[in-house]
Parts: C-alpha cells; structure tokens; sequence
C-alpha cells in the first residue's frame, strides 16, 4: 500500500485550517485523516490539529487487526476527541466556536472503515469508477436530499457551506461509519471540501486514473482546486492498494 498528501493554503485563506495525518498501529494497520477547522481566529488550527493528533497518536499505541473492533475504538475516540475540543473551547475565550469536520479510513488487511463527521469526503476509485463513500453533514446535501434544491442549484446555493454536524460543537458525535471491503488497486481519496467545491468527481476520477506516481495526482488535485480560484484550504490525501501488504 502507497499513499500521499498534500495540503495548500489556496488563494483568498490568511492561514490555513485543515490538518491531515498518516498513522500505522503496531500490527501494522493504516489510520489516515483529514480534518478541516472551523472558528475565529486560531481556533479552526486548533481542533484540526487536535483531532488529527490526538486520535492519530492514540492509535499508533494499539495493536488490534479486527475490523469490528478498530471500529469501536474509533468510535469512542471521536467522542472522547469531541469532549476535549469542547473542553478547550470553553476554557480560551479566543478558541470559543471551534470545531472541524473529518473524514477517515482504517485499514486492516483486505477490510477498511470510513467515518466521518461535516463535509469533507471519502472516495473509492475501483475499475474506472468513482463513488464518494460518505454522506455530507451540511444544509446544503440536506435540500437537496429532501428536494428543495436541485444538484445544480446546489454549487449555486450562499449557504452550502453551512455544516450540520462537526466534531466540539455539541455533546454527542454522530459520526458515520462504514465497513468495505479493499480489492487490488483501490484508489481513496480523502479531501476537504476546498478540493470538492472546486473541483468535479469527473476531473477527479481523470486525475486518479492518470498514470502518474501518487504524490503527482495529489499536487495535480490540488492545482486544479487553485485553478478555479481556491477560495478556501485544499487538503487531498490519496492510498492505493497495490496489495503487496494484503497478500
């Protein structure tokens, strides 16, 4: 298995707000995360990182391999993330409203499990197709599931990038959470929302079935989202399944 990230501030952002990580546990299991904050001031920096580090630290200390049970875990440590973020929130006046969204994998043999939590996306790329396997948080996807909104409408829409669940904001996380399973060369493709608001499943699947090295589709991505203006952070962090570790 080979994977890449890159990170890029875009064009109108003073300082920038996403955070991603790549962790292996000690039996040799891959986390990988990307988290995009939200508050004023510092305060976005600050539950991103938290959240990338936090969870990605406490992982490299286990050992487990069995899917259902990574999942537990990575239940309870969302929960315990989103506590810490409140926490910190309500003791720094300056750190009030912070949250982040955040998407991740866990891989463990030929099984993996997303979750995520806001608008930043997983997508599998398999045999020619892409298919984002998670489901935005935001008002946005929420009229357009109920049909107020029509998909075009949607890119159009002044409020799509209002979230509807994130990681500090409230008590309870409701994260979603998937089990897949992994064949030979998978493509996942883990990105904030800089990257998606900018940048079609069709130019992405392109990009992803270009033959390049994998850190080249990850810049590409990110130049393209800078291309058509980058308004926000763009996070792109790509693994592919070569197989090699599964056989």
């Amino acid at each position: 298995m080979e994977y890449a990230y890159r990170t890029d501030i875009g064009r109108k952002r003073p300082n920038n707000q996403d955070y991603v990580g790549v962790f292996a546990n000690q039996a040799a299991a891959t986390l990988a995360i990307v988290a995009d904050g939200m508050g004023g001031h510092q305060g976005g920096d600050v539950a991103s990182e938290m959240a990338v580090s936090h969870i990605g630290y406490a992982f490299e200390k286990t050992a487990s391999v069995d899917i259902e049970a990574i999942v537990r875990w990575l239940v309870f440590e969302l929960q315990k993330e989103n506590s810490l973020i409140l926490e910190k929130a309500q003791k720094y006046t300056d750190l009030t409203g912070m949250g982040t969204t955040l998407v991740a994998v866990i891989i463990s043999g030929t099984r993996f499990v997303v979750a995520n939590i806001g608008d930043s996306r997983g997508y599998l790329y398999r045999n020619g197709h892409l298919v984002q396997i998670t489901e935005d948080h935001s008002l946005v996807n929420e009229l357009v599931k109920t049909g107020e909104l029509t998909p075009e409408e949607a890119k159009r829409f002044p409020q799509r990038n209002v979230i509807t669940r994130s990681l500090g904001v409230s008590d309870d996380v409701d994260a979603d959470v998937t089990i897949y399973d992994m064949e030979y060369d998978d493509y996942l493709l883990l990105c904030s929302d800089g990257l998606t608001n900018q940048v079609s499943d069709a130019q992405i699947a392109a990009i992803l079935a270009d033959h390049t090295p994998i850190g080249t589709k990850a810049e590409t991505l990110i130049a393209e989202a800078n291309a058509a203006g980058g308004p926000d952070n763009i996070t792109a962090l790509i693994i592919h399944q070569d197989w090699r570790e599964a056989d």
